[in-house]
């Protein structure tokens, strides 16, 4: 208020200030008269300041903006995982949509003539100025609704004179201009219930987990038992005999002014309430309702986290709930076995690429091990669970399961010679397996299903590491760099992938050969339930459906596991399709298990958020039992589906495809060889290439394999070994 209003104002406030000082205040006569004295000029300056002030600004005050909580849903629409507002969790809700219960309970107890005053009522204040010129205050109780709602949403919360005369001013106004159903429904959305809340349909959900337009009788009472003061009568709080106390005092004032009968009263004061066990604090799967925060706020602008969105998530709150207690109780038991102190865990559905679980860590709230960062999303090196990528690759070019691969010593830098086997020093590259043991020829099945590295190394370089790379992006693995930055360890993990893109691309063996990206959000939508944003498939085929039956075979074939695994490992489930591979890193910072059925897809990482060594193990102990429970339960909730059947190995293809090693030459000797030998890189179904030796990695391929034959002659049956010369020199050398 300005100009003459101020001026009105101000006189009013100098008369009071004359009466409150005069050295007569103290006598009984003199107290009556500065009552009335200031009751007087305080009347007049109100009518004046009321006949001269303008409106308040109608237009503004209808359309101004609320902060409201988004609120984040599971998949059901149901359970609520979060209210967020950066300050406050606030909704707004039209009259029509909040029970008449709290209308009724709060008129009751906060204002029983709100419909018959003009916004201020006179012996109010009247009481008011009793109190001050006793030593009180003009801002104590006895505000109208109205009052409060100018409180609340045209004025600051500093209490002077002069502000509450500026707040009976704009009550008077705000009656002659809005009706009372306005006024009361911005009432019951801008009054505090408590810490955060603000607003009738924050309250009612965090309370009791129903919009207002549901609340009971005494869930009413209670919420307007409340609004005196919301810290004191929190049903969280020490002060429940009170608060009961409160509820049955609003009964009775509903009661009394006619709003419930005599049963209705009696049933109120003797129905029993629940409130939430959590209250307004409550979060449900914490770091997936902050990855979705965060997603909204990419899509929308930081405003609109506080626009009152209704966001239905992809999550499965049920399956989520004991996967973080699964994951909970093993990395702790991690902590002391193997020095891992943190694990997390993602569960799709291969179908859609819905995200149905997200553990970021062993606790969202635990500060020893930085809980709140989300693992999940971190970059780690994958170890071997990159190598299904590589094999279907293989399988893309003209590769079978039952192609032979020999897992023997081998020097793979041109740099070093052939006969380096054992020198693993740079530029040297001869690696080997956890267990430092080589098993001869295998299959690519048993190869992957055992997660041999020599193997998987030769297969990558028969496909070559930028097409591997191609392939890995196309799945989601988009982190993955330039392919000079891994040379050959890209198969054994040399990159870095994120645990959510790992999974989801597994979900694509799952899904046969058709990627769905990771999605969080079913739907979003504004306040007046307008649909911003609804869950739209985007598939990709990234395998073609027979690769990706093949590719499931070989993760799923349990006897294919011996003897590194057993049959009854952590990875195996007896009647049921499970495909999944471990990966560890060399220096054990990295444990993963990805796995997957037709119905979901579940990966969990083990480690230290710091990158700190574990105790050096293999995933199948450190991450294998905490996903086999998971999965467990996953199988247990799902349907039961099989994966296709994979691909029969014809007969029309090289023998070493077929699975046979042992090909005599014309003599009936048996020359063991290498693929490289007997089929084209490029072109493997084709004719073994003239020169095979024009490879630079032949001689090396060959050398570690006669080395090899000629230590276990017992390997050779129906025919003659003649082994190969041992004095190749490097391609290149130093």
């Amino acid at each position: 208020m300005h100009g003459s209003t101020g001026g009105a104002v101000h006189a009013t406030i100098l008369a009071m200030e004359f009466f409150r000082n005069a050295p007569w205040r103290h006598t009984f006569f003199a107290s009556i008269l500065t009552i009335f004295g200031i009751g007087f000029f305080i009347t007049g300056g109100i009518f004046i300041a009321v006949a001269v002030s303008p409106v308040p600004d109608i237009i503004s005050f209808a359309s101004r903006q609320i902060d409201q909580s988004t609120k984040i849903y599971d998949r059901t629409g149901q359970i609520l995982l979060y209210d967020y507002n950066r300050d406050a969790k606030r909704d707004v809700v039209s009259i029509g949509d909040i029970s008449p219960n709290i209308i009724n309970a709060t008129i009751a107890i906060e204002d029983s003539s709100f419909y018959d005053h003009g916004g201020i009522r006179l012996t109010s204040i009247f009481r008011a100025m009793l109190a001050d010129a006793f030593g009180g205050s003009l801002s104590q109780g006895g505000s109208t609704i109205t009052q409060q709602v100018v409180k609340n949403t045209l004025l600051t919360s500093k209490k002077s004179v002069i502000r509450k005369i500026h707040e009976w001013v704009l009550a008077i106004k705000l009656e002659q201009s809005y009706s009372k159903e306005q006024i009361l429904e911005t009432y019951l959305n801008t009054i505090p219930y408590g810490g955060t809340l603000y607003g009738v349909e924050a309250a009612s959900e965090s309370y009791f987990g129903i919009p207002a337009k549901d609340l009971s009788l005494t869930e009413a009472a209670y919420l307007a038992s409340m609004i005196q003061a919301p810290s004191y009568y929190s049903p969280y709080g020490s002060h429940q005999i009170e608060l009961d106390a409160r509820k049955n005092l609003v009964l009775e004032r509903m009661h009394t002014l006619g709003f419930i009968d005599d049963t209705a009263y009696e049933q109120g004061l003797d129905e029993k309430v629940s409130f939430a066990p959590t209250g307004q604090n409550s979060i449900i799967a914490p770091h997936f309702v902050f990855y979705i925060l965060g997603q909204l706020e990419e899509m929308y602008g930081s405003n609109a986290l506080i626009s009152g969105l209704k966001v239905t998530t992809t999550l499965d709150a049920e399956l989520e709930v004991k996967a973080e207690s699964i994951v909970n109780r093993y990395a702790l038991e991690n902590t002391q076995k193997f020095k891992a102190s943190n694990a997390s865990l993602v569960a799709l559905d291969p179908s859609t690429g819905q995200i149905l679980a997200m553990v970021g860590s062993r606790d969202f709230f635990d500060t020893d091990i930085d809980g709140q960062y989300n693992a999940t999303l971190a970059l780690r090196q994958p170890g071997s669970a990159m190598k299904p990528f590589i094999y279907a690759l293989s399988l893309m070019r003209g590769y079978t399961r039952n192609t032979v691969i020999f897992d023997v010593p081998t020097q793979f830098s041109t740099n070093c010679r052939p006969s380096d086997t054992s020198n693993n020093e740079p530029p040297c590259y001869a690696p080997s397996d956890y267990d430092n043991t080589f098993r001869g020829p295998m299959t690519f099945e048993t190869a992957l299903a055992q997660s041999i590295n020599i193997p998987a190394i030769k297969v990558l370089y028969l496909v070559g590491i930028q097409n591997a790379i191609n392939l890995a992006k196309s799945f989601g693995l988009t982190t993955l760099g330039d392919p000079n930055q891994y040379g050959l360890t890209l198969v054994l993990g040399g990159g870095e992938v994120r645990l959510l893109d790992l999974t989801g691309a597994y979900a694509a063996f799952a899904n046969d050969g058709v990627l769905h990206p990771p999605s969080g959000i079913l739907e979003v939508t504004d306040t007046k339930g307008n649909i911003l944003t609804q869950y739209t498939p985007k598939p990709s085929r990234v395998l073609p459906e027979n690769t990706a039956h093949d590719i499931s075979a070989m993760l799923s074939d349990a006897p294919a596991r011996l003897p590194e695994y057993p049959l009854n490992s952590p990875l195996s489930f007896s009647g049921y399709d499970v495909a999944v591979k471990t990966g560890t890193t060399d220096d054990t910072r990295d444990a993963w298990v990805v796995g997957y059925t037709p119905s979901v897809a579940i990966g969990v990482w083990a480690g230290n958020n710091d990158n700190s060594k574990m105790v050096k193990s293999v995933a199948g102990f450190i991450s294998a039992p905490m996903w086999h429970e998971v999965m467990a339960y996953a199988l247990s909730k799902y349907p039961k589906m099989y994966f296709g059947e994979p691909s029969p190995i014809p007969n029309t293809v090289p023998q070493m495809l077929q699975g046979n090693w042992r090909i005599p030459d014309a003599n009936k000797n048996i020359v063991p060889h290498s693929l490289l030998y007997w089929t084209d890189k490029n072109n493997p179904l084709g004719p073994p290439p003239s020169h095979p030796e024009q490879d630079p990695q032949f001689e090396y391929w060959e050398y570690g394999i006669t080395a090899w034959y000629i230590s276990h002659p017992n390997l050779f049956s129906g025919g003659v070994m003649l082994p190969v010369p041992l004095s190749f020199s490097p391609t290149t050398t130093q």
